[in-house]
């Protein structure tokens, strides 16, 4: 059978709308664990900058940061594990670590001094590398990188965030909450 010029251009047609369907529907919703994520307790990861005092102790009282690996160095007992700690958890480390022949019952509180950056990309003014403040928003994030340009998707984005050692991508609405580290994507709207 023999194929005419209306025949192929239908062909070609349908193709390129299966395409652009399958594209369309090949985003993730935000699974549950995404969302339920903003209300745990604060996990650090590399870039956060700690403030670690230990009463009594000026010499140990001081800023810390997480490194790449995910450890801080404190003088006397080397590199603790922070990564995927909470901040009381790591307080607890610490203490125990402090007790192991250097202080008799240390008392050690953590407060973070700057949280970890976040990311905006995509259809936004200047996408880059921004500070995190709690309590932001989407919409928080692209504000600070510049709003919208023109050609920008302002319904929802999808965000890219690390949970329980997963990085996880998701679609979200603007008014979602953002965590420290999250990379937000603008993408482009169709029409």
């Amino acid at each position: 059978m023999a194929m005419t010029g209306k025949n192929a251009i239908t062909l070609i047609a349908m193709a390129i709308m299966s395409i652009t369907v399958s594209g369309c529907a090949s985003y993730r919703p935000a699974p549950k664990v995404f969302h339920e994520a903003t209300i745990q307790p604060y996990r650090l990861d590399s870039g956060d900058r700690l403030r670690v005092t230990v009463f009594d102790q000026t010499n140990l009282s001081n800023t810390y940061t997480v490194d790449q690996a995910g450890y801080i160095a404190f003088p006397l007992v080397g590199q603790v594990a922070a990564r995927g700690a909470t901040l009381t958890q790591l307080e607890g480390t610490l203490a125990q670590k402090l007790k192991q022949g250097y202080l008799r019952d240390p008392d050690v509180t953590i407060e973070i001094d700057r949280y970890r950056s976040i990311f905006v990309m995509g259809q936004v003014g200047q996408p880059g590398q921004y500070a995190y403040v709690p309590g932001m928003t989407i919409l928080n994030a692209i504000a600070v990188s510049g709003g919208f340009n023109g050609r920008a998707n302002q319904r929802d984005v999808d965000v890219t965030r690390k949970i329980n050692g997963q990085i996880i991508t998701g679609r979200v609405p603007i008014t979602d909450p953002i965590l420290a580290g999250d990379t937000v994507y603008v993408r482009e709207r169709l029409f």
